[in-house]
C-alpha cells in the first residue's frame, strides 16, 4: 500500500461513517412535533409540518425519525408532568384537602394540553399499542399516581377504609377530564375538578359532605 494510500484511508472511513448527529435540538423538535399533533390529528400531521414549526431541517429530521409514528412515539415518551413535584406534593392532613391542593392554574392547563395531544392521537392508539402505552404514561398515569398517594395516606391515618378501591378511585379525575375534553368538547376548570372530588371521591370513601371552603 502506497503513503498516499495510508493517508486516504482515514478520510475515506470518516465519510463512510458520517458526521456525529447532533441531538441538542431534539426537545425541541419533540416539542414541536406536539404541538402540530394537538392541533391536526396524527392523520393530518406530517414530519414535514414539524420541521417548519421547529425550523429544523427536513433532511435532519427524516434522519433521526424515518416514520412519523417514530417521531409521535419519541415526542409523547419524553412529555414531562413538569407540574408535579412528587417530592413536594400537599400534605394537608386531610384526603379532600390534599386533593383541592393539587387544583392549580398551571396544572389545569397543562392537564388540558395533554387532553388534546391525546385526541390527536385517538386515531393511532388502537392501532399501535406502543403508542397507548407511551401516552397512558404520560398524560394518565403521573395524576392518577398522585391520587394513589392520598388515597393511601388517608388510609394510613384512619381517615378512610383499606377496603376502598384505590386503584379505580385513583383513575376517576383523570378519566372523567379526558372524557369532558375529548367527547363534550369542554374545558376543565377548578369548579369541574372540585365536583368530583365532592360529589365522586368524597362519597366513594365514606366521607359525609359538610360545610366546605372552595
Amino acid at each position: 500500500m502506497t503513503q498516499l494510500d495510508l493517508t486516504e484511508q482515514p478520510e475515506a472511513e470518516a465519510s463512510k461513517l458520517g458526521r456525529k448527529r447532533d441531538h441538542t435540538r431534539d426537545p425541541e423538535i419533540l416539542d414541536a412535533a406536539l404541538e402540530v399533533l394537538a392541533e391536526t390529528g396524527y392523520d393530518g400531521m406530517t414530519i414535514d409540518m414539524v420541521a417548519a414549526r421547529a425550523k429544523a431541517g427536513k433532511a435532519t429530521m427524516y434522519r433521526r425519525w424515518p416514520s412519523k409514528s417514530e417521531l409521535v412515539l419519541d415526542a409523547v415518551a419524553c412529555m414531562k408532568s413538569a407540574d408535579i413535584d412528587f417530592d413536594r406534593l400537599p400534605d394537608t392532613g386531610t384526603l379532600r384537602g390534599d386533593l383541592i391542593a393539587m387544583i392549580k392554574p398551571p396544572s389545569i392547563k397543562d392537564a388540558e394540553t395533554k387532553l388534546k395531544i391525546m385526541a390527536g392521537l385517538i386515531s393511532m392508539l388502537t392501532r399501535n399499542p406502543e403508542l397507548a402505552d407511551a401516552a397512558n404514561a404520560a398524560m394518565v398515569e403521573p395524576r392518577a399516581t398522585v391520587n394513589r398517594i392520598f388515597f393511601k395516606r388517608a388510609i394510613e391515618r384512619g381517615e378512610i377504609s383499606p377496603d376502598c378501591d384505590v386503584e379505580t378511585l385513583s383513575l376517576v379525575t383523570p378519566s372523567m377530564a379526558a372524557y369532558r375534553v375529548l367527547i363534550l368538547r369542554k374545558p376543565v376548570d377548578r369548579a369541574f375538578l372540585i365536583s368530583l372530588i365532592d360529589g365522586v371521591l368524597m362519597p366513594a370513601v365514606g366521607i359525609v359532605a359538610a360545610a366546605r371552603t372552595r
